[in-house]
């Protein structure tokens, strides 16, 4: 139980090592939160900074989010089965969207939930990504895709690859991601959402 708990620890303190915001103050002298949208993901990166920081940032917390569920299968014992893995991927994302080095106040969790799903159960994370990128790609509204990646997740795991823990797991990483999105999901409904590519302003 102890190394349950030194695991999930470790995963949020990963979790919110915020790689836009980091990138940000190092390539520009920035704090990204008060740029563009005010969101320290990927998106408003590159909306910032450009494609070069956006995808690396993009990248790196995909690969928290990765790094976090195998800390759980390396420190977690084989009785907790999927839990372990599954809390510690909860507790990456918890840790991005409040992150304890910059006062609480992260992103969206997006992409660490697609690198956190992606090694918990693969083949529901592929199709709903695929799903999520269509969309993006003919509406432009990351957001819109973020959502359905969210939503369609849980789905997929309770057709494709049913667990309890993965199941619980992505059902609440779909309320956070609904929750951390509830100003988008505004602005789409009044068609006034930024899209992908959009400049400032347009």
């Amino acid at each position: 139980m102890l190394n349950v708990c030194i695991a999930i620890v470790i995963s949020y303190l990963l979790g919110s090592v915020s790689f836009s915001i980091v990138i940000a103050k190092l390539v520009k002298g920035i704090d990204i939160r008060q740029h563009g949208s005010g969101n320290a993901g990927a998106t408003n990166t590159i909306r910032v900074l450009g494609k070069g920081p956006g995808l690396l940032v993009f990248f790196l917390d995909i690969a928290k989010g990765i790094a976090a569920v195998w800390l759980g299968h390396w420190l977690g014992p084989d009785s907790y089965g999927d839990w372990t893995a599954a809390l510690c991927g909860l507790a990456a994302i918890i840790g991005h969207n409040w992150p304890v080095w910059f006062r609480f106040k992260g992103g969206k969790g997006i992409a660490t939930t697609v690198g956190v799903m992606a090694t918990l159960a693969f083949v529901p994370a592929l199709i709903a990504g695929i799903v999520a990128i269509a969309t993006i790609a003919i509406t432009r509204y990351v957001s819109l895709g973020s959502l359905l990646f969210a939503s369609l997740v849980p789905l997929f795991i309770g057709l494709i690859h049913y667990s309890l823990p993965l199941l619980s797991v992505s059902l609440l990483l779909c309320v956070f991601a609904f929750v951390r999105h509830r100003t988008n999901i505004v602005k789409l409904a009044k068609g006034t959402e930024n899209k992908l590519g959009a400049k400032k302003g347009a």
